[in-house]
Order: C-alpha cells, then sequence, then structure tokens
C-alpha cells in the first residue's frame, strides 16, 4: 500500500498501509520577512523539510493544516509553493493544503491552487489507496474563529455517506477540542454539536488539525483528534496557562501511522542535537533473521544480577 514502512515487522501488527505526513502553521510571509521581526519562519520550515526527506522515503501524503501565510500575501504562498513542492515530488507525495484563519482564500486559490482567485472555501477530496482525507476550511474571511457553515457541513455529510476502504482522515486547521490556554477558545471552532452530528456513525478515523502551535491530543464525537505543532514558533507550555507565550524552539511535525486496527501519531521533533548510534538498518536487518525466541533472549532478557 502507498505510504507504507519499509522497515521488518517484529510484533503483532502488519506494517501501516499508509503513513502521512502532518505539518502546520508555517506562517510564511512576504519576501522571507521574519514573523514579529523575530522568527525566521523560511529556516525553520526548511528544517523541518529536511526532516521530512529523512523520515519516510515515500509517504501517502503531505498534509498542511493551515496558516499557511501569516498575512495571506500573495508572494508568501507562492515561496511556500516553491519550498514543498520539490520535496513533495521527490518523496512521490501529493500535496494538501488546508486553509487556516490566517489565510486569505483569494491568494491561497490563485497562488497555491491555481484557481480562481475567490472566497469560495477550500475544500478537497483525496483518495490514496483507499484511504480517504477531506479537508475542511475552518477559516472566516475577516475573522480569526473557526466556523463550518451549512453548506459546508452538507456537503460533508455527502461525501460520508459512501464509506472509504480504509476510512476517512478529516483535516482542518481549528480543532474541535478545549485549549490548555483559555483564552485561545475565544478562537475556537463553532457549531461543534453540528459537525459531530455529521461525524457520527461515519467512517471517520481521525481529524488532523493545527492553529495551537503545540502538540496535542483529544477526541470528538468518539474520534481521534491529532494537533500539530507549529513549524514557525511554538508555545511554552512550561508556563502557568494564563502566562503561556511563543517560543522559537520545540519546533515539530507528525507521522500518522495507518492501520486496520487504528491509527497512531508520533511528533516527530525538528532539533539540531546529539543522537546515539546503537540502532541501525543493519541492526534491525540482524534481528529480522533471528527467529521470535531468538529475538527476545537477544534483545528482551535483562542481565542477570
Amino acid at each position: 500500500m502507498s505510504g507504507s514502512d519499509d522497515v521488518p515487522v517484529f510484533g503483532r501488527y502488519e506494517a501501516a498501509s499508509h503513513v502521512i505526513i502532518h505539518v502546520s502553521d508555517p506562517h510564511f510571509l512576504a519576501s522571507g520577512a521574519k514573523l514579529g521581526g523575530r522568527y525566521d519562519v523560511e529556516q525553520n520550515f526548511a528544517q523541518t523539510l529536511d526532516a521530512i526527506r529523512a523520515v519516510h522515503p515515500h509517504p501517502a501524503a503531505i498534509v498542511i493544516t493551515g496558516d499557511l501565510a501569516d498575512l495571506g500575501e500573495p508572494d508568501a504562498y507562492r515561496r511556500l509553493r516553491a519550498a514543498v513542492e520539490p520535496v513533495a515530488a521527490h518523496l512521490g507525495a501529493p500535496l494538501i493544503w488546508v486553509a487556516g484563519n490566517h489565510d486569505e482564500r483569494p491568494a491561497l486559490r490563485e497562488h497555491l491552487l491555481d484557481l480562481p482567485p475567490t472566497e469560495e472555501p477550500v475544500t478537497g477530496v483525496w483518495d490514496l489507496d483507499g484511504l480517504r482525507i477531506i479537508a475542511l476550511d475552518t477559516s472566516v474571511p475577516g475573522w480569526h474563529h473557526g466556523d463550518l457553515g451549512e453548506d459546508q457541513l452538507a456537503w460533508l455529510a455527502t461525501e460520508l455517506h459512501t464509506p472509504a476502504p480504509h476510512g476517512t482522515l478529516l483535516a482542518m486547521h481549528h480543532p474541535p477540542l478545549p485549549s490548555h490556554v483559555s483564552f485561545f477558545d475565544i478562537l475556537e471552532l463553532r457549531h461543534q454539536d453540528e459537525l459531530a452530528a455529521v461525524l457520527r456513525g461515519s467512517d471517520v478515523r481521525g481529524i488532523l488539525t493545527g492553529h495551537l502551535h503545540y502538540s496535542a491530543h483529544g477526541t470528538f464525537a468518539g474520534i481521534p483528534v491529532s494537533v500539530a505543532s507549529a513549524t514557525c514558533y511554538t508555545m511554552n507550555l512550561a508556563r502557568p496557562a494564563a502566562d503561556v507565550n511563543g517560543m522559537d524552539a520545540a519546533q515539530a511535525f507528525q507521522l500518522v501511522h495507518v492501520r486496520p486496527e487504528g491509527i497512531t501519531h508520533s511528533v516527530v521533533p525538528v532539533a539540531q542535537a546529539d543522537t546515539g548510534s546503537y540502532f541501525s538498518a543493519e541492526w534491525l536487518a540482524r534481528m529480522a533473521e533471528l527467529s521470535p525466541d531468538e529475538r527476545l533472549e537477544a534483545f528482551s532478557r535483562k542481565p542477570e544480577r
């Protein structure tokens, strides 16, 4: 299947049928300007792309869940596109762009999607070898809070009427979750009850979101929700909730492994740090040659005291 891992299977679960790269909140600016005069968002994103190239040879898709640009400038979208498209092409992965509250629909549609520059919601459906991804547009023109109108909810219900072989993932910007940082909830997603009514009984297996600038997980209408941290800057949650502010550290993205039994979300830090060399592809190959009992003996048994 598209996106599966090329590594031996040692446990009860088979290799993932699909591996998704989930990235969020690049916040690009025109002319490569620093965000707030402080955060080098293009350099941070370049380091993220380097990590994406290294972490998996052929992901099923790269999903970027909103706030693609900070001010919705045409040049910001052009710069982001120029950075990401060569990486996606090299990996053979489709790019799924999601609109966020900092985005401007007309510029996004024209300069990322080659579509007419209208205020129509940026939505789409992708069939990834039986795994369906549906992108919703929770942005509200002229505002930073999130919402889903009747038309978009009706469209979603129609799309979900027929289940997909591997189920569906939703990709959207505003998470249908409470935030650890209470003032963020001023900008929460509205009409969540109506969204929940559409999702109940559907084949939706997970919801990929951003917006909060820190990694978080929860459930909505019984469905797991995963919030990817930002690539531009993150929130320093080591402070008391009322005192949380941004920091130029802990940038990350997520690896989403899809299996029949369930979906896992692994946070991948984008950091320069000393890393050990205890394990390797060669070590894995040696372990794969052993029987299950031999592997337990070699790796599980503790030394005698």
